[in-house]
């Protein structure tokens, strides 16, 4: 059965619609809320830029982001971003989609968390953190128009607390492996969350490092 929200069409494929009911199946509402989201705003972004991009792809990389959250697929060493990544490479592989697309869904989500690159990149790539950007931060936020965020978020609401409450599942996400927070965005939020957090500091690394000079 075919789904348009603010004139986003899902894709209908029987690859979709299994990554549509794992993703279901292992994160809460919040989440699978907001992953849905993610992608009716990367692609009304790519519409918007009339970028060339494929709505599959862009789907699985949506839906999958957010996967290494939870903890059927957390690592124990591992940033959360590349369990979410190397979950939907595991699932893409098996039906068979080419190791290039696997690549830029791979990159997607293993980037949606660092600002400034991905924007450059393939559509997939920059589209999904385009979505996560605009759902989490509001970057973006009038360059759509009432009736998209309406729309979208009608089918998909965000909590009345959704601010707070996705810190607090990122803080769940990276509190037990705070090592995987240097240099990206997850020290704020364990800075925030967790008292007993002390953030490493990339100039202090580099002056007790072993070399002599």
């Amino acid at each position: 059965m075919l789904e348009t929200v603010a004139g986003i069409r899902v894709p209908d494929s029987a690859m979709v619609r299994a990554a549509t009911q794992l993703v279901r199946d292992t994160e809460d509402d919040l989440l699978y809320n907001h992953s849905r989201r993610v992608f009716f705003w990367g692609a009304l972004t790519g519409d918007r830029r009339k970028l060339k991009y494929d709505p599959e792809l862009l789907y699985m990389g949506a839906m999958f982001h957010d996967m290494g959250l939870t903890d059927a697929y957390a690592s124990k060493d591992l940033r959360f971003e590349v369990d979410g990544a190397n979950a939907a490479r595991d699932f893409l592989k098996s039906y068979g989609v080419p190791e290039r697309d696997i690549e830029d869904v791979w990159t997607s989500i293993a980037l949606h968390t660092t600002p400034g690159v991905p924007e450059h990149m393939r559509p997939t790539i920059a589209l999904v953190t385009a979505g996560v950007e605009m759902d989490v931060l509001g970057l973006a936020y009038d360059e759509f128009t009432p009736e998209q965020r309406e729309h979208v978020c009608a089918h998909h609401p965000r909590e009345h607390n959704f601010k707070e409450a996705v810190i607090d599942h990122f803080a769940e996400g990276t509190i037990r492996k705070p090592q995987t927070t240097f240099g990206n965005v997850k020290a704020d939020v364990l800075a925030l969350k967790d008292p007993n957090y002390k953030r490493m500091n990339f100039c202090s690394i580099i002056l007790t490092s072993p070399w002599q000079h």
